[in-house]
Order: C-alpha cells, then sequence, then structure tokens
C-alpha cells in the first residue's frame, strides 16, 4: 500500500530514477516511471512504467493519468511542450517556470549575469563572426565550446585550442545552440546539493570536492576541505538561486574554486552524481529530499551521520584483460564499511554502471583525506578508471 503521498511519476528511467524509486520504497511510496525501455535501470524497481522517452510530452501526459505528483530525472524535457499540462490539478517538481532558464546552458548563464553570481566568462556562439572569427576581447586560447542543449560526462564540450579549431566548430555546430567560455584557472572543483520545500525552507548536503577525467566524474570526497567561509558563500550562493527561481525540488551546483574566487561553472536542476554519497552518509539523501518534496511529504533534515565518504565511480571496462564482473563486484563489497552500487545497465567501455561509496573513519581533515586516497587506491585496483 502506498504512503500518503500517493503515487509520484518519474519522467526518466536511467540510474538517478533507480535511486529514486530505491528511496520510494523505504518510505511505501510507489513510483510509475516513464521511460524509453523496460530494461532501463529503473524498471527493476519500480511499480510500473509508461512507455516512452523523456523529451515525449504525450507519454508525460499519460503519465499524469496515472499518478498528480510529477518529478524529473534529468532536465532533458519538453518545457513548453509540457506547459499544457500543467493546470492547477497538476504538480511538477521543480515547477516548469523554474526549469525554464535551467534547462539551456545560454539561459543559464544569463540568469546568473542577472543575479550577480560569479561563473566563467562566456559569449554565445553566434555572437562570433563566422566570416571573420575572432575571440573577445583580451581573451586567449584555448577556450571551452559547450552545446546549450543535451551535454553531459563531456559529451557536448570541446576544447577550442586555436583559430583553425574556432573555424571548424563555427561550420560544424548550430551556432544558436553554442556558447564559448574563457578558459578558468582553478584549483579545485567543488559541488553542493541543496533542496527547497514548498515553504520555502532550504537544506543542503555538505559541500563536496570533485575530481574529474576526461571531463567525467571520477570520485567524490565528503565533506570537502575547506574553510567555513567557502562553505557559506557556496551556499548562499545556491539559496539565492533557488529563491530567486522560487524553485521547489532538488538542485546541484558545480562551482570552480581557484585565484578568481568561487565561481559557478554548472547548474543541474535534478539530483546529482556528486550527491550519491548522501544515500548512506546523511540523515536523509538527495533522493529522499526528491521524493518527500515531489510527494509533499515532511522533509527532515539531510545532515552528515558520519565523519565523511568516499564516493567512487564505476566506468564499464572492455572484457579484454578484465576480472569476470562478479568477481570485481564481490572484492569491491569485501572492503569494510563500503556500499555497492549496480545500476544493472550492460558493461559498455566508458559508461557509468555503478557507484561505491565507503563510509570514513577519520574525524580529522588531513587524517581523512589521506583515509579517502588509501580508500580510491584500494578500489582502482580492483576497478581501474578506463579514461585514465
Amino acid at each position: 500500500m502506498a504512503s500518503a503521498a500517493g503515487t509520484i511519476g518519474v519522467v526518466g528511467g536511467g540510474q538517478l530514477a533507480l535511486m529514486l524509486c530505491e528511496a520510494a520504497k523505504t518510505r511505501n511510496v510507489d513510483v510509475i516511471v516513464q521511460s524509453a525501455s523496460d530494461q532501463d535501470p529503473a524498471m527493476a524497481v519500480a511499480q510500473g512504467q509508461v512507455l516512452g522517452a523523456a523529451s515525449d510530452a504525450a507519454a508525460t501526459a499519460e503519465l499524469l493519468k496515472r499518478c498528480q505528483h510529477i518529478t524529473f530525472e534529468n532536465e532533458w524535457i519538453p518545457v513548453e511542450a509540457l506547459r499544457a499540462l500543467d493546470s492547477d490539478g497538476v504538480l511538477f517538481s521543480p515547477s516548469l517556470d523554474s526549469l525554464l532558464p535551467l534547462v539551456n546552458k545560454l539561459s543559464q548563464r544569463r540568469m546568473l549575469d542577472d543575479l550577480a553570481i560569479p561563473s566563467p566568462a562566456w559569449v554565445a556562439l553566434d555572437e562570433i563572426n563566422t566570416d571573420s572569427p575572432a575571440l573577445p576581447s583580451g581573451w586567449t586560447f584555448p577556450v571551452m565550446a559547450k552545446a546549450a542543449h543535451g551535454g553531459y560526462d563531456g559529451k557536448g564540450t570541446c576544447v577550442v585550442s586555436d583559430l583553425k579549431s574556432l573555424q571548424d566548430l563555427l561550420s560544424s555546430v548550430s551556432v544558436e545552440d553554442w556558447l564559448l567560455e574563457a578558459w578558468v584557472t582553478y584549483e579545485r572543483e567543488l559541488a553542493l546539493v541543496v533542496s527547497r520545500d514548498q515553504h520555502g525552507r532550504i537544506r543542503s548536503l555538505p559541500l563536496v570536492e570533485t575530481h574529474q577525467k576526461n571531463q567525467v566524474c571520477d570520485w567524490v570526497l565528503a565533506p570537502a576541505q575547506s574553510e567555513q567561509l567557502l562553505e557559506a558563500t557556496a551556499y548562499n550562493i545556491a539559496a539565492s538561486l533557488l529563491t530567486s527561481l522560487n524553485y521547489v525540488g532538488v538542485m546541484a551546483l558545480e562551482f570552480f574554486y581557484g585565484p578568481a574566487g568561487l565561481m559557478v561553472n554548472e547548474i543541474a536542476p535534478r539530483t546529482h552524481n556528486s550527491g550519491h554519497f548522501s544515500i548512506e552518509a546523511c540523515s536523509s539523501s538527495q533522493f529522499d529530499q526528491q521524493l518527500c518534496i515531489t510527494g509533499e511529504l515532511p522533509v527532515p533534515a539531510s545532515d552528515l551521520v558520519v565523519p565523511g565518504a568516499l564516493m567512487v565511480n564505476l566506468l564499464g571496462l572492455s572484457s579484454e584483460g578484465s576480472e569476470p564482473l562478479q568477481s570485481r563486484l564481490a572484492a569491491l563489497e569485501a572492503i569494510p564499511r563500503s556500499h555497492l552500487h549496480w545500476y544493472g545497465k550492460q558493461e559498455v567501455p566508458g559508461r557509468k554502471v555503478g557507484h561505491v561509496t565507503v563510509l570514513l573513519k577519520q574525524a580529522e581533515s588531513d587524517a581523512r583525506g589521506q583515509e579517502a586516497q588509501s580508500l580510491l587506491k584500494q578500489i582502482r585496483e580492483v576497478w581501474p578508471n578506463p579514461l585514465h
């Protein structure tokens, strides 16, 4: 029997939806998933399915016939097409109005500029003269190019290293759908997952340090080794965004931190890879927050309940030279205080197929960092990162 939240609909059926369904199971909440395949990860746990891609507004209309509360696995949704469904009896979380500036990186950048929130200098690609291309005044190569829609895990981005690379980009993409960013010198990458409920109350997971390989998250350390002022600055930026958008739901912010201070790199209007550690390490995970807010249940605190946690992504390995899958998984599960999450995907090389979180024991920051490095080495001996 479902709880007072009723049945919740999720647009998208990947691993984020899977972990939301697992959180719902602990609260006795039924979940129906809109996904393109009955082989998608969330279908192993969901109570029902509406067949259709996340971009299929007609499938979302069918989903609404079976539940009033709808949330999203990712931001690749047709916001304008869904507006026809956005009536008083339907509760999208986040709302379509608050999602609209966030589903496109160009509108994200404009919003950050309007709010005077620091982010990398940028220019829309269609502002570059295609006949005589040149960088904006004061810029130097290399620069980063990003697609406005659909980029993730390094897809939809490329480094533009010289004038010829810029000319090639201009001739090979739809210029109105791309932007250029000035190169940012930074010392660390940080991330913060926050939530805001219907009453305007904001809750936050701890600020974390993220490490990337080829623009794909490799591992996450929670909490980040940081001073209180840095944590407060990140929280204040997030709170400003949530409040200005009247945003109700879970949001993740990725930051650069370096000589220019703290800068917002990207915003994800959803749960996020950098918050997976919270399933075991916090009093309420990012998925529990999403579930309670979407279902209008009381939203608990999201405090860290252990000294820290290390989350390591597992990317698919080539079968050639790899140990059998079950042997690798068993070796990871044998690590003390480890928690393995396997997404049930086919192990395609380079694809995210799972993650492992290890709860840390050391209370002091430097010792905890050393503990995490030792565990990371142990995990990577079992499951190397194929992008190294």
